[in-house]
């Protein structure tokens, strides 16, 4: 490990170019400012594989963004940062076009910071209990889903009446009104349109939401919390455009689905 300016910058074992390992290695930027937390999570994710940059602030990773002098393919951030708290960090990254994935990492478990976390636009949201390996297979299911070949043409648009999905820049359009969802509102609502009248089950919805096989919630079914928040942000989004908005309609006890006739167009 060495320092770097503020930041401290983490390099694993150098393998060659060539070296099938060195393709496999997920790039990571890591803030927390628990010292030891930050070096000892440092240093398991190299373990893991990772090539982990790690900042005990987010202005000092802002810093270095602006100065060019990072890399990455995910980054993890705590919830409570000194200067800038992690959930005020993300919209920044946002609005300075840094458009990597984003993942918290904190011992706020409360359902209230968890659906705060996704509104802002993180893709996952995990408890530091839950150990440094579970973190690494989160961060790398993550990384290689946005590294797979897209299945949507560069300029295709879909249309379901009146709403229209923009699935490159993951922008949907109700009435030609960009409804400005988050990338995890615009796929549940995405999985909901190509299933048009048919119904998409709770556990759908929630593993289109992190991924399949997480479970998150209290009780067997507790997730159904998390995905019933969801739904009711994105039809208040949707409601701000057409106060009449109906096209997500409920099946109790099962799930939800993009109805038939509600989402036509007049």
């Amino acid at each position: 490990m060495k320092e770097v300016g503020p930041a401290w910058v983490n390099s694993g074992p150098v393998a060659n170019p060539g070296d099938d390992v060195a393709d496999s290695r997920v790039r990571l930027i890591l803030v927390d400012d628990d010292d030891d937390f930050r070096e000892a999570a440092s240093a398991e994710l190299m373990d893991l594989g990772f090539e982990v940059t790690s900042f005990s602030d987010g202005a000092e990773m802002l810093g270095s963004i602006a100065e060019g002098n990072l890399s990455a393919d995910v980054i993890v951030l705590d919830w409570g940062l000194p200067s800038l708290a992690g959930i005020d960090l993300l919209p920044r990254l946002r609005r300075e076009g840094i458009q990597l994935p984003v993942v918290f990492l904190t011992g706020r478990t409360s359902l209230s910071h968890e659906n705060l976390a996704f509104d802002r636009g993180a893709l996952d949201f995990v408890d530091k209990s839950r150990g440094v390996p579970i973190l690494a297979k989160r961060l790398r299911l993550i990384v290689e889903s946005s590294k797979r070949p897209r299945e949507l043409t560069v300029d295709e648009t879909l249309h379901c009446g009146r709403l229209m999905l923009k699935p490159r820049v993951s922008r949907a359009y109700w009435d030609d009104v960009d409804v400005n969802l988050t990338l995890t509102e615009f796929n549940i609502v995405r999985l909901l349109a190509s299933n048009i009248g048919n119904h998409v089950t709770y556990r759908a919805v929630y593993d289109c939401m992190h991924h399949v096989g997480f479970i998150a919630g209290s009780g067997e079914h507790g997730y159904r919390t998390n995905v019933r928040s969801s739904i009711k942000r994105i039809r208040n989004k949707f409601r701000l455009i057409d106060p009449n908005f109906d096209a997500i309609e409920n099946y109790p006890s099962f799930g939800y689905r993009w109805g038939s006739s509600t989402g036509s167009a007049a």
